[in-house]
């Protein structure tokens, strides 16, 4: 039976700064992302499968999604923990904001390899993860491709 592609998409708020940068991003500042997931596998051929013909239940890819990026970073501010924004994540976070503390620069490029990493880390064995686009505007995204690894 064919290999084929499905793709779930996910939205959400996070805020963001990027430390060092030269342009107006150094700046904590919040974009509304837009995640596409699209993972590859074969439709279940097993006719007394509840999910006969399904690469994945879309509830599933759901779950997987929701528990490891979407309610993790919506309406979360992301710096980069090795980095002097460390000290202003603190304070907001004893003024109760909800902070994340990343080892990267969180740019789109950056985030879109982490969520590569966290997606694939949950999914069924007969399920690979084919490929990610974070967009964080109307006209700007990053993309991740398996085929792209190393």
């Amino acid at each position: 039976m064919s290999n084929i592609r499905i793709t779930k998409q996910f939205s959400f708020e996070t805020g963001h700064a990027l430390y060092g940068y030269d342009g107006k991003c150094k700046n904590v500042h919040g974009h509304s992302y837009r995640l596409d997931v699209t993972v590859i596998g074969k439709p279940i051929s097993d006719t007394s499968n509840v999910k006969y013909g399904m690469v994945i239940d879309f509830g599933d890819l759901k779950k997987i999604v929701k528990e490891e990026i979407v309610s993790v970073f919506d309406h979360a501010t992301v710096f980069n923990k090795n980095t002097p924004h460390v000290e202003l994540a603190k304070e907001l976070q004893t003024r109760g904001h909800n902070i994340l503390l990343v080892d990267y620069q969180p740019t789109s490029e950056m985030m879109v390899i982490d969520f590569a990493k966290k997606i694939k880390a949950r999914l069924p064995e007969n399920i690979k993860l084919h490929s990610l686009k974070l967009q964080e505007t109307a006209t700007s995204f990053a993309e991740w491709f398996a085929n792209d690894q190393d």
